[in-house]
């Protein structure tokens, strides 16, 4: 009997190793706002890349991370050892970060900026099959939640960090990116010493349409592995590739905010402050609703904040409504995100975690690389401000596509919101 109150009781906790894992973002995140925050200033200013050109960096380095979360979400499926996957990914991260500051020619940090995204690729999926590994099967939405918030927590404190950095160093773009590079350091710290694989499973696939033929270390991996993901889990996917065509990258919100607005350079940071205060705010409460509600339904309401958002910011004509806009776009971030990567743990069976993350972040990639392109396209040609009605648009249909299918993706006995 005592057993079964322990058990029951850990399956209310959230575990050490998710707490670990936040704690870990929250480092990696300061060290990538602080270089975020002034990359595309960076290379528009200082290196004289056009809007275009900066929109193709993003695009590019986007791809070539949400690809490496493909192949290294297999790899961990396969192998059975996430954590190494993770370390080799924190290596490029860290290295990256390090060279960026020496870097003083658009080749070199174009270079960098592929070298850190090929960094954060190969750890992503791997450490976010990781979390469903132990999480508790009530507590799926809640883990991930806490997760995100201590990670935007960081970015929130990363935007500070470049801030004062930027000032001190009388705006010296490579000084704030070795600063940046230290609390990298110490997150790796975190990853090798602190950070422990399960060796269990806490929970199999909620939802999941087909069952896993033999456990997967039987077997070598093949393309028919796909078709165990589900039906379900495919739909989702196509709502995913809708919704992240009128997801630019957030560089175009700083560009905006500093090309209409009179932003200056050592402040850009403070949109990237305000967006990260949005995610933290909304990022476990969305989780938390989420175990106890129905995950799609919070999912529509997600969307529908991205397209208010762009009608906030394209109609901004204050500081403070600017303010909201990037707020609102924050707390989309948060809201989406986390119902997402949720679903997939639902969804997708233990032995295939790490490739339906994979999955996720391929689609991204893609639907990512023609987001940035067309907000380049549009900022480059017409204005930053008019990215805002695109956007929107793609965001309509992104609601009209997961109205198609919400029946079909939402799981089944969970209460109505």
């Amino acid at each position: 009997m005592s057993n079964l109150k322990e058990e029951d009781c850990e399956q209310k906790k959230i575990p050490i190793t998710v707490w670990q894992i936040g704690f870990m973002m929250l480092l990696m995140n300061i060290s990538f706002v602080m270089i975020y925050s002034f990359a595309g200033l960076y290379l528009k200013k200082i290196l004289g890349a056009s809007v275009l050109g900066v929109g193709i960096v993003e695009g590019l380095s986007e791809t070539m991370s949400h690809i490496m979360k493909l192949v290294s979400g297999i790899l961990s499926d396969f192998f059975h050892k996430r954590k190494n996957i993770i370390v080799i990914g924190y290596v490029f991260s860290v290295l990256s970060k390090l060279l960026l500051a020496i870097s003083s020619s658009f080749a070199m940090v174009f270079t960098n900026r592929l070298t850190e995204r090929l960094g954060n690729g190969i750890q992503a999926s791997p450490r976010d099959a990781i979390v469903a590994d132990v999480a508790p099967r009530k507590k799926i939405g809640a883990s991930y939640g806490l997760k995100r918030t201590l990670a935007y927590t960081g970015s929130l404190l990363g935007g500070f960090c470049g801030i004062v950095t930027m000032h001190l160093s009388n705006n010296n773009y490579q000084m704030v990116f070795a600063v940046a590079s230290v609390p990298s350091i110490v997150a790796f710290a975190i990853l090798i010493f602190c950070i422990k694989e399960p060796k269990k499973y806490n929970h199999q696939a909620m939802a999941s349409e087909a069952p896993m033929p033999k456990p997967k270390v039987e077997q070598k991996f093949s393309i028919s592995n796909f078709k165990y993901l589900g039906t379900s889990f495919w739909l989702l996917m196509c709502v995913n590739a809708v919704f992240m065509m009128s997801r630019m990258s957030e560089t175009f919100l700083i560009l905006y905010a500093h090309d209409n607005f009179g932003i200056i350079e050592k402040f850009a940071p403070v949109v990237m402050i305000i967006l990260n205060i949005g995610t933290s705010f909304i990022s476990y409460p969305i989780g938390f609703l989420g175990d106890k509600f129905n995950r799609v339904k919070i999912l529509f309401l997600g969307i529908a904040f991205l397209v208010f958002a762009d009608i906030v910011m394209f109609s901004a004509s204050t500081i403070v409504s600017l303010g909201i806009g990037i707020f609102l776009w924050g707390a989309q971030l948060g809201a989406t995100q986390n119902v997402f990567v949720s679903l997939i743990a639902e969804k997708v069976p233990e032995d295939l975690r790490g490739t339906g993350f994979g999955v996720y972040w391929l689609f991204n990639a893609i639907f990512a690389f023609i987001a940035d392109s067309i907000a380049g396209y549009v900022g480059n040609n017409v204005s930053v401000r008019n990215v805002f009605i695109s956007s929107g648009m793609i965001g309509l249909g992104a609601l009209i596509v997961l109205a198609l299918f919400m029946n079909d993706i939402s799981p089944a006995r969970r209460r109505s919101l």
